[in-house]
């Protein structure tokens, strides 16, 4: 038996009702109801299309070949009429169904939908509890067979068909019937009539395929419109919250026999089903916006020439934050720098602000430097626009304002301890040092005092108004001998964030 394939428009309707489905097992909302009701009209406007294809394919071949040679035409429209009648009945009986559950659900009132279509338990009742589910099941079943039992394997050969009544695949080693995922417990009443629908859109689908197969044993039968898709288009895939999602949904037409031209920039793009599929390798980032162009051949051989509205997209480099909550901190006094990113908004539509200081964007799109001069907390907001004229806050972080470490007191690369006279004769200065501080935050020294004390000797004392040594300093440490003790106190300066402080003392040892 071969593998048949569905057409793009069914592969459509079935995610659109799998989407559906899923949601109505999750929440069962006026907005889930009502899409499962527009979904319905729109299968049934689809098979109203369908079934005029099937009867202008009948008529078409009752005019021509039937009419023309009717010796060789005669068996094959017999065989069609059977396969037809066939479908036409399950399509009845379907629609009894629907009867049956509209009845149940009080009749449909004003807007076309049941007056009970959030019921849950009027499907499970009639269709899975009196057995109506399992029936429709085997017909379903019966009427595949058949249709296997006449094509020849030739004409199942690329056969699209989507008429099945299958369960759907196993997940997580756990199994679902057919009947129960379509009509079983959950299942609003409204839900149910869509799944019918469903049935009857794959039906007429299949009944216009295999009518069109059989009929072709007798030759080529002429029509124009006969592959219809359902179509949604959003305006945009990636919505922010409080945004709305918006999209176009429409029926679609196209012939099998033949395909038009459509290109890019150009380009001729590969199509298929009347449908042709624009593929361009992202690079750097920002908007691009293209337009396509599609020629249509009619059959005085003149060509009629369309083109797409202007379409667009956004390209962003890949990325991924982490982010220390707990470390979210400015400095007083230095340049801060940061790093902003907002997937599906280029960069040049993002506006960064603070709270109080300042926050300017560097020569790197996305990075920005912050400058604080209050102790407290700030707050970083980013905004992006997301349509022309409309922008939205698209996140905000607190940061911690806090001043700078204060630095410690260095002699030889050295906070104290021991040191040879050799190698403090030769050094010449202090240094204040932050340690383990990621920025660059000089301290400026104003003032130091030193004191050297000998053995059996009074302390000498010397001062400085810089971290730099005086002629009396120098010669003071040039005369060190060991035993002797160095004292660097009342160390004072200014660092980056203009704040005054007083530096801990530290005291050598000469060896």
């Amino acid at each position: 038996m071969a593998a048949l394939n569905e057409t793009p428009r069914q592969k459509m309707m079935g995610i659109l009702y799998l989407v559906l489905l899923g949601l109505a097992a999750t929440t069962v909302t006026d907005h889930v109801l009502d899409a499962f009701h527009n979904l319905t009209v729109s299968m049934e406007t689809s098979s109203k299309n369908v079934q005029s294809t099937v009867d202008a394919t009948f008529k078409s071949f009752e005019a021509t070949n039937l009419k023309n040679d009717a010796v060789r035409a005669a068996p094959v429209h017999k065989i069609a009429l059977e396969l037809s009648d066939t479908m036409n009945h399950l399509n009845q009986y379907i629609i009894d169904l629907r009867h049956t559950l509209e009845k149940a659900g009080g009749d449909t009132v004003l807007g076309g939908d049941v007056k009970d279509r959030a019921d849950v338990d009027v499907s499970p009742r009639l269709m899975i509890k009196q057995g109506r589910a399992a029936d429709l099941k085997k017909r379903i079943d019966a009427v595949r067979a058949f249709i296997f039992k006449t094509l020849t394997p030739a004409e199942q050969q690329g056969m699209k068909m989507s008429l099945s009544a299958e369960n759907p695949p196993r997940k997580f080693g756990i199994g679902t019937k057919w009947e129960e995922q379509n009509f079983g417990e959950g299942i609003p009443l409204t839900a149910a009539i869509t799944a019918l629908t469903k049935i009857q859109a794959d039906l007429k689908n299949t009944q216009n395929e295999v009518v069109r197969k059989v009929l072709e044993r007798a030759g080529k039968v002429d029509i124009v419109m006969d592959k219809f898709r359902a179509v949604a288009i959003p305006k945009s895939t990636y919505v922010l919250s409080g945004q709305q999602y918006q999209a176009d949904v429409f029926l679609t037409a196209s012939s099998s026999t033949s395909n038009p031209e459509i290109s890019v920039g150009g380009a001729q793009l590969k199509v298929a089903d009347g449908k042709g599929v624009y593929t361009v390798a992202a690079s750097g980032s920002g908007e691009r916006k293209w337009t396509g162009i599609i020629r249509v051949k009619k059959n005085d051989g003149s060509i009629d020439e369309y083109k797409t509205e202007e379409q667009s997209y956004t390209v962003a480099p890949p990325s991924a934050t982490v982010s220390p909550t707990k470390l979210n901190v400015f400095y007083i006094g230095v340049d801060n720098p940061v790093s902003v990113s907002a997937p599906g908004i280029g960069m040049d539509k993002v506006h960064v602000s603070i709270s109080s200081g300042s926050i300017a964007p560097t020569s790197t799109p996305g990075n920005y430097t912050v400058k604080v001069a209050a102790l407290g907390e700030v707050t970083v907001t980013v905004t992006g626009e997301y349509e022309k004229g409309k922008s939205t806050t698209l996140g905000t972080s607190k940061f911690r304002v806090k001043r700078i470490p204060p630095p410690h007191l260095k002699f030889g690369g050295k906070g104290g301890g021991k040191m040879s006279a050799a190698a403090m004769k030769q050094q010449n200065k202090v240094f204040a040092v932050i340690e383990d501080f990621e920025f660059d935050a000089p301290f400026n020294i104003q003032h130091m005092t030193m004191y050297i004390t000998k053995p059996r000797a009074e302390a000498q004392v010397y001062e400085s108004t810089s971290g730099s040594f005086t002629p009396a300093m120098v010669a003071g440490i040039n005369g060190l001998t060991p035993g002797s003790k160095v004292y660097f106190d009342l160390v004072t300066g200014v660092g980056v964030d203009g704040v005054k402080r007083q530096l801990d003392p530290i005291i050598f040892n000469v060896e």
